[in-house]
């Protein structure tokens, strides 16, 4: 059987059944259940493939489930899968020491099928939004900017995605430190999720691709509003992240590729601005695209700018 994220483990020897909740809740949402009797396979398993959940007899694998359980739970990797167990019996020490093992989820006879069902449901519902985010921001990561382009192409609506980098980046880690470089992205992310959310609520949309990297997508005519702000809010509180000798000079003195001092600028943010007003987008791969391509260009410019892309395909009447 080939394993994919629409499989469950199920680690339970050979022979004993599988609850019928369990197999009638995956068969009813297309997912397939896989027994596997060995530990060590139930590991390599997840390593390789990351299915939809691993599943664990309690009551048949004894200490060797709760020490997979551990296991798996202690690895960041393999942590993000969801594990649940499932026991005939209900005792509050043996719900405890699941979860202290660090199980997401203990199905006993305590809970009637159909919320057994529903919280099966919603342990796989918070797994798959939990590795939809980008841990450091919280915000959504590249998963869900795709799913989201592509909501607003299949609805018709005349949307903008801009793609926001920070310039200088790196020489600030270089002379300050990684943690300082945290709080600047974390700074950024704060900046584009309260004046997007700020200024169009519920039609603005705000992701974090990873790094200094971010997109927002917002309906075409809030172009300007909107990313004036993002730059002045962020040009208003970046220089504090620096020394106060450095903020005061506004620049300070690094080491390039070749081991040359040169000045370096503070930091300013670059954003590349597509549109589906004179093009037709079929795919959200062909926006990432443009827009990193407009990113780019942007990044060619001076200070803190948004640049959009006014080229028309072809079709309207115009070259490309």
């Amino acid at each position: 059987m080939v394993l994919t994220r629409q499989t469950i483990l199920v680690f339970t020897p050979d022979g004993r059944a599988v609850p019928e909740v369990v197999s009638r809740w995956g068969g009813t949402r297309g997912i397939a259940l896989l027994r596997v009797a060995d530990a060590t396979e139930v590991e390599q398993r997840v390593l390789r493939s990351l299915p939809a959940l691993v599943l664990v007899d309690a009551d048949g694998t004894g200490a060797g489930g709760l020490a997979l359980c551990t296991r798996l739970k202690a690895d960041p990797y393999t942590a993000i899968v969801p594990l649940a167990a499932w026991s005939s019996r209900h005792t509050t020490e043996r719900v405890q020491e699941w979860f202290a093992a660090g199980a997401d989820e203990v199905i006993t006879p305590l809970f009637e099928p159909q919320e057994q069902a529903g919280r099966l449901d919603g342990l796989i519902t918070r797994a798959a939004r939990d590795v939809a985010v980008n841990p450091s921001t919280r915000l959504p990561g590249t998963t869900e900017i795709e799913r989201e382009v592509r909501r607003r192409m299949d609805n018709g609506e005349l949307f903008a995605v801009c793609y926001a980098d920070l310039d200088h980046f790196k020489e600030f880690n270089d002379r300050y430190s990684y943690y300082d470089g945290d709080r600047v992205i974390n700074l950024l992310s704060r900046i584009l999720h309260d004046v997007v959310k700020g200024m169009v609520q519920q039609r603005g949309f705000v992701g974090h691709i990873g790094g200094d990297d971010f997109i927002f997508v917002i309906p075409l005519d809030e172009i300007t509003p909107v990313c004036t702000e993002v730059l002045s809010v962020f040009d208003a509180l970046i220089p504090y992240q620096y020394s106060e000798q450095d903020r005061r000079a506004g620049y300070y003195f690094g080491k390039d590729r070749r081991g040359q001092l040169h000045r370096v600028p503070l930091m300013s943010l670059s954003i590349g601005i597509v549109t589906n007003q004179h093009r037709r987008f079929s795919h959200p791969a062909q926006v990432s695209e443009l827009a990193t391509e407009m990113k780019s260009y942007a990044k060619t410019q001076a200070g803190s700018v948004f640049v959009v892309d006014r080229r028309r395909d072809v079709d309207h009447g115009e070259e490309g």
